[in-house]
């Protein structure tokens, strides 16, 4: 099977002798560090600028920016939004001109424990924290504790010049606390958006895929509601106690702060933050779900409550994830088909999708799917059962039907004609509308960097597993080099049934013989039967939807995904669409602000937000309008090279097998031999078992 271009690139080896090759590493090393130092400067200013916001400094740099032509929403704008623009676009060509080299050295990097992962607490209110992330959060707390002290001394020595009764500048004193805690939870807010850019360059940056970001957005999202209620408190308590409570409540004012829709913004992120918890998460998702859309009210209407200049400071981070989500919708738009589909006895579903040769992923990966014939806002995250190594023009994923949604999906897949193995020549039309986003996940295959691998898993979760399997059976079969020497595998499932997910792997067809070229055990547990069941065959059924027209026009873009995306494109969507933001806002203040001398703040904070739409959807879809064609085009290309006929044959073949082996149970990898019923896996047996995985130092 023929590898992707990212596989191939692992796999080319260097002429390192070559004075031509030592002069463009040499080149390379040395423009790398150049930019890595650029972009440290960068971070370390933005970073500044927002530490020393209490300071003189800061208020002197804004008042000489008021004095230019660029005025104070301009000067904030450079200072709180350049230093990330210059990161992002450095990270960017940083990325793309040492892709190989940096993908090598993840690739064979060093073992020994990190910051980044080595964890520091294991029980507490943030769950799993490694030592560099509480570091952060450290520094995070220090931050708030600083800047909110600052503005308190500062304050208290300015309101104790004023000639005011005590009960007065006590009052005053709270408003001022209100008003700095709303500072601190604005910048808060901005950090908010950018674990949550699933595409983001500067997640890639750092190395951190989205899905473990997430947890960073929870943290983050509940600080900065935390914050925000203390500013909606403080003004709430002051305004009591003065007397003018509901005149302030429903004061909207066009000059300075307006309180309404400060109150819509303060009401719509409590709804959120609210519906957010854990318990409301895990047994009402969907009331999770759908409340946090209401993010769009949230930043609106913050916009409107503080004015430009102020909104300004948290605009940068803002705008990146909305860059990132156009670059997502414009992906989703596109139907993708569905080239076959397999239900499991245990009532699993194996879809496989069709994918341009061009869009790259790895046994790591996840996709997000929507079927429009089930719901039109649903969204969720499967992870690829496939190896690359399995097609260039296809992945698959497995969906275990335990919720509405996939139980849905499962019974239309049922109903579909069922055909026989035989019988693959005839394709049938498919019915389900299908979009796709994605692949997400690691760009590096980073379960190759270690000598031994014990895997877990329970129940559906052996999915990413199915696929690091086939991946390295793949690789064994092809004598790749540096690969893992012994791999465990531990699954508990309850019911026997689930174990034919397992026969996917189809382990001897991919690489016969495997059994002498790699130390492969597994240890399987069915904690709720007592023993095996009878057998009473094996009902799998294959439904292939497979038809040219699939195959050439109804591929996956390639838009967004981490290591699927074009570098040089997505950074001149990227820059495009922030010289559209400066356009716009230049073009607002030339002839609306400018000219109209009782423009209020709110409607400066709305063309704020409305300056961010324009530049994304106008300049930025230019740029994305030209990607999707040239992605077209290479892909159209690369399919004459592959011979579609001959791709499609292979496909068939590759399905066909599957249902053979499935039916058949040839050479299965769970036998009697390694499957143990009523009990669950005692994990301290295996860490002494030496038996198990010889050498043991990895995991």
């Amino acid at each position: 099977m023929e590898s992707t271009d990212f596989e191939s690139t692992l796999n080319t080896p260097l002429l390192e002798n070559s004075p031509s090759s030592r002069r463009r590493r040499s080149f390379i090393f040395l423009l790398q560090w150049i930019l890595y130092i650029l972009m440290w400067v960068s971070f370390v200013l933005w970073i500044g600028f927002i530490v020393l916001m209490p300071s003189h400094l800061v208020s002197q740099l804004l008042e000489k920016a008021n004095s230019t032509a660029l005025g104070i929403t301009g000067g904030v704008l450079l200072l709180f939004g350049l230093p990330l623009v210059i990161i992002a676009s450095l990270g960017t060509i940083y990325i793309e001109i040492s892709s190989n080299e940096w993908n090598k050295k993840k690739k064979f990097r060093s073992l020994r424990p990190r910051l980044w992962t080595f964890p520091a607490l294991i029980d507490g209110p943030f769950g799993v924290v490694s030592a560099a992330e509480l570091a952060v959060i450290v520094l995070f707390v220090v931050y708030i504790l600083g800047t909110m002290a600052a503005y308190i001394i500062s304050d208290s020595k300015i309101i104790g010049e004023l000639p005011w009764a005590s009960t007065e500048k006590r009052l005053m004193m709270v408003e001022f606390v209100g008003l700095h805690l709303g500072s601190v939870g604005l910048f808060c807010m901005g950090f908010l958006f950018l674990p949550v850019a699933r595409g983001s360059i500067l997640l890639r940056l750092i190395d951190i895929p989205f899905e473990h970001a997430a947890k960073y957005h929870v943290w983050l999202g509940h600080v900065t509601m935390a914050l925000f209620t203390g500013h909606g408190l403080c003004y709430l308590i002051s305004w009591s106690l003065e007397g003018r409570l509901l005149q302030e409540v429903v004061q909207w004012s066009s000059i300075g702060i307006a309180n309404v829709p400060g109150e819509i913004s303060l009401c719509a992120g409590l709804a959120m933050w609210a519906t957010s918890l854990p318990f409301v998460r895990k047994h009402y998702f969907e009331v999770f779900f759908y409340t946090h859309q209401l993010y769009i009210v949230f930043v609106v209407f913050l916009a409107l409550h503080v004015g430009d200049f102020i909104f300004c400071m948290a605009a940068a981070p803002v705008f990146f994830f909305l860059l990132d989500r156009f670059l997502r919708f414009c992906q989703s738009r596109k139907d993708v088909g569905i080239l076959s589909a397999m239900c499991l006895p245990c009532g699993t579903v194996e879809l496989v999708i069709s994918k341009p040769p061009s869009l790259s992923y790895n046994a790591l990966s996840f996709v997000f799917l929507q079927i429009r014939n089930l719901s039109w806002l649903q969204w969720h995250p499967f992870s690829v059962s496939s190896s690359p190594y399995d097609g260039r023009h296809h992945l698959s994923i497995l969906i275990k039907p335990l919720g509405k949604w996939t139980n849905e999906l499962k019974n239309m897949v049922s109903k579909t004609k069922e055909q026989t193995p035989t019988d693959l020549s005839t394709a049938l039309p498919c019915n389900l509308n299908v979009s796709v986003e994605g692949p997400y996940g690691n760009e590096i295959p980073y379960h190759l960097s270690y000598n031994n691998l014990i895997l877990v898993a329970g129940g559906i979760g052996i999915s990413p597993f199915v696929a690091i399997l086939r991946d390295l059976l793949h690789r064994i079969k092809q004598c790749q080099f540096g690969l893992p020497r012994n791999v465990l595998l531990i699954w508990a499932v309850k019911k026997s049934k689930e174990l034919y997910i397992l026969d996917i792997v189809d382990a001897e067809r991919i690489c016969p013989g495997f059994t002498n070229k790699i130390c492969l055990k597994l240890q399987v547990y069915v904690t709720q039967e007592l023993q095996p069941e009878l057998e009473n065959g094996n009902n799998a059924n294959i439904v292939q939807f497979v038809s040219n027209a699939d195959m050439e026009t109804k591929s996956m873009s390639n838009l967004v995904g981490t290591g699927s995306v074009n570098n040089i494109w997505a950074g001149i969507y990227m820059i495009s669409s922030i010289i559209g933001f400066v356009v716009t806002i230049v073009l607002t203040k030339l002839y609306y602000i400018d000219r109209s001398e009782s423009t209020s703040w709110w409607s400066r904070g709305l063309s704020v937000i409305l300056c961010m739409l324009l530049g994304t959807t106008i300049f930025g879809s230019l740029a994305v309008m030209l990607w999707n064609l040239r992605e077209n085009k290479i892909s159209k290309c690369q399919r004459k090279i592959d011979h579609t006929e001959e791709s499609r044959e292979s496909f068939q073949i590759y399905t066909h097998q599957k249902l053979v082996a499935a039916a058949e149970g040839l050479e299965k990898l769970v036998n009697p031999s390694n499957t143990h019923y009523g009990h669950r896996p005692n994990f301290k047996d295996f860490i002494h078992d030496q038996h198990v995985i010889p050498e043991l130092n990895s995991s």
